[in-house]
């Protein structure tokens, strides 16, 4: 595998018309991508359905994020991370418009359990 370097907090613009997606590292069942938001949210109606898990952790600013079966949107803020599982429908509400939003966010195919081989 090749050596990868960087720093995660360099190059964050600040008035972006999109979030920024970089993809940070991708092998097989896992990516790691950085996610600049700057006062961006999912469109009316949209939900975020995937096939995979996600583990977000927000680094810096901060977001609104409603899971479709609560009633309303957990904040979140620099420090604080979420698992969401597989096929559990989601969508960003909010992401603080006075400061970029920096989430790192791991993607990954869960695994079924082990199974005793004894």
């Amino acid at each position: 595998m090749m050596d990868v370097t960087g720093n995660i907090f360099e190059h964050v613009s600040s008035g972006a018309l999109d979030e920024e997606f970089t993809n940070l590292l991708a092998v097989e069942g896992l990516m790691i991508e950085r996610i600049v938001s700057t006062g961006q949210a999912s469109p009316p109606g949209f939900w975020y359905d995937q096939a995979w898990s996600e583990w977000v952790l927000v680094l810096s600013g901060s977001a609104g994020l409603l899971l479709e079966d609560e009633p309303t949107p957990r904040e979140l803020k620099r420090g604080d991370y979420l698992l969401i599982p597989a096929g559990r429908r989601h969508r960003v509400e909010w992401t603080d418009a006075t400061e970029p939003t920096l989430w790192l966010a791991v993607h990954f195919v869960p695994q079924p359990p082990a199974r005793n081989q004894g």
